[in-house]
């Protein structure tokens, strides 16, 4: 007979992913007390627009930690990919659909280059990544000849800063912006319950009636609150349509596909999925490969957002997309992680980034808040696998 969890078991079951989301929250919480317009409209814009290259690259970052690797090389690669179409749209005038063809190509191109050495010749994720880190970087100042160029314009600038709106009417708030985001609750509600009565027919523990429908009342509310706050600024961000639609699509690759799960036997048991028949090779392979495209993906976003290229470009952003992937997670071993709990960890670096930023809070302060976070975060996950060994 299938057994009914209470609510205390729902909140232990998963302690760590209920932990990130009560932190979220109260991260959430406390900035709105301390800031009065950290959730106007318009910072929710601005944090979404400003953070959604991090969660791009966390993407791929989580399926490389899962896999039992890491990329210290995605910033130099979102610059260099940035700086590449840069130089075909803007120093050579072509049209923004080279550049981002351009871009893709050198992304897959050095993935394809660092999941050669990983894969093939054996060398650790952690060296390959870091000569890459220097590679590309030195890559970047070659190709931009050491100086900044910009501006793109056109339609190439509105991929990280257009917008959706007016397609359906409104006074002052997009009718096109809420229909969209209350399709997503019911599409989350619906598969919630086909997950629901699949584990029911497994016999296995489902939570009661009355938690379920108030999880979703719970979700739909905080997700139609949210597209109401982004339909009374500008509308539906364009980059967060690319967002929503990648966070679909590997979560259906790392949850459903027999590439997702060989993912997941590598980084949980490297022997064992050898054994099991794994081509181990071929999957790491192509990991490194995924995330020299994503990477591409967040420099062409990045590029766009800034409207340019600079060869300081990407900066750091291997450590917030490792950061993100670990607040929201993964485990430092690998074969643990999820690409909704990577977006959650995200989520909480940019609000703590954003909220600092409007309290006027030093960057060196950030740095060590961040990296403090980032330890406990760790930490917690260490004190979990004790408990769970003993």
């Amino acid at each position: 007979m299938t057994g009914i969890m209470n609510l205390r078991e729902v909140l232990t079951s998963n302690l760590r992913q209920s932990g990130i989301l009560v932190a979220f929250v109260a991260i959430v919480a406390l900035f709105a007390v301390l800031h009065p317009n950290f959730l106007s409209p318009g910072n929710i814009t601005n944090i979404v627009l400003q953070y959604s290259y991090i969660l791009i690259l966390a993407i791929g970052m989580v399926i490389v930690i899962i896999g039992g690797h890491i990329d210290l090389s995605v910033g130099s690669l979102v610059a260099l990919t940035g700086a590449v179409s840069a130089v075909m749209v803007i120093k050579n005038g072509q049209p923004w659909w080279v550049g981002v063809l351009a871009a893709l190509a050198v992304g897959l191109l050095a993935g394809v280059w660092q999941g050669f050495w990983v894969a093939y010749i054996g060398i650790p994720a952690f060296i390959v990544t870091l000569a890459g880190m220097l590679i590309f970087r030195g890559l970047t100042f070659r190709v931009l000849e050491n100086i900044s160029l910009s501006p793109f314009g056109g339609t190439y600038y509105s991929f990280a800063n257009g917008f959706q709106n007016g397609l359906l009417g409104g006074r002052g708030v997009d009718v096109f912006t809420l229909v969209i985001f209350g399709v997503a609750v019911a599409g989350y509600a619906v598969n919630s319950w086909r997950n629901r009565r699949a584990a029911q027919s497994y016999h296995q523990e489902v939570s009661s009636v009355a938690l379920f429908v108030l999880k979703i009342v719970l979700v739909g509310a905080v997700v139609m609150w949210f597209g109401y706050q982004l339909a009374s600024s500008r509308g539906l961000p364009n980059v967060l349509i690319l967002l929503a639609v990648l966070i679909l699509v590997y979560g259906l690759i790392t949850q459903k596909t027999v590439f997702g799960r060989n993912v997941y036997a590598i980084g949980g048991n490297l022997h064992a999925a050898e054994l099991s028949g794994v081509k181990v090779k071929k999957v790491n392979f192509l990991i490194f490969v995924n995330m020299g495209l994503l990477a591409s993906v967040a420099g062409i976003v990045f590029s766009s957002r800034m409207n340019g290229a600079q060869p300081g470009a990407g900066n750091m952003f291997e450590l917030d997309a490792i950061a993100a992937c670990f607040i929201g997670g993964a485990a430092v071993t690998g074969g643990v992680g999820r690409v909704t709990g990577a977006m959650i960890g995200g989520l909480i670096m940019a609000v703590m980034s954003n909220g600092m930023q409007l309290m006027g809070i030093d960057q060196s302060v950030q740095q060590v808040v961040k990296g403090l976070v980032l330890l406990l975060a760790v930490a917690f996950d260490v004190y979990n696998k004790r408990r769970a060994g003993n």
